[in-house]
């Protein structure tokens, strides 16, 4: 994995970017974040350590998540994240990918001038839920801008404070749904970073930053 980080890197500095995870400070004490990306794999729902020596085996899961802040325009942020198979996966891994990246895309197409926020993470709750799987409730997407993280929260599921929340045109967003095929609930490993789910269930994880207009909602970081 210590490769697939030095290339990511690599490649935002050769643009002109900045790594926007690669020593950012967490909120519950832990070290600054050591990598570039964050690489979790199978039962590890976000913030696996990009820089392990671990290597990557036929048949896991695994997410990738990064950030990107961008000094040409007033340095602004990023931030996106993509889960896939190597190798050959399980149909039940597969299923739980195709899940959660659609639960993504039926947000997305909910964002729109004067949607509140419960509405998008009912909409994703409801849909993941009707498969079975547990919607992970300690971790959330975020508004991003100037900073990394910005309010609002955008929960995974139908939290009712938000229901006075509403998207406004011209924010930007990041919507991230972490979708579990068993428990939702959730642990903390040792390195204080690495966030996997506590049952050993396989987790999902996709993730797109988004601009809020009138009308739609426009995607920033397709590829």
């Amino acid at each position: 994995m210590r490769d697939l980080d030095g290339r990511a890197e690599e490649y935002i500095r050769n643009a002109g970017g900045i790594p926007a995870f690669l020593g950012y400070a967490g909120s519950q004490g832990a070290q600054p974040y050591p990598a570039t990306l964050c690489i979790s794999v199978n039962d590890e729902v976000v913030h696996g350590i990009g820089t392990r020596k671990r290597m990557l085996q036929s048949g896991d899961i695994v997410g990738f998540d990064i950030g990107m802040a961008y000094p040409e325009y007033e340095g602004l942020y990023t931030d996106m994240a993509s889960t896939v198979g190597i190798g050959r996966i399980s149909q039940e891994a597969e299923r739980l990918i195709r899940v959660t990246k659609e639960s993504l895309a039926r947000a997305i197409a909910l964002v729109r001038h004067g949607v509140s926020v419960r509405a998008i993470g009912s909409g994703v709750q409801q849909y993941c839920e009707s498969y079975g799987y547990g919607v992970i409730r300690d971790l959330t997407g975020h508004g991003i801008g100037k900073k990394l993280h910005e309010d609002p929260p955008i929960f995974n599921y139908d939290e009712p404070r938000t229901a006075s929340v509403h998207l406004r045109d011209g924010m930007t967003v990041c919507i991230e749904p972490m979708i579990s095929a068993g428990s939702w609930k959730v642990k903390m490993d040792p390195d204080g970073w690495t966030i996997r789910t506590v049952d050993g269930s396989f987790a999902a994880h996709f993730e797109h930053t988004i601009l809020v207009t009138r009308t739609c909602g426009e995607v920033l970081t397709s590829v």
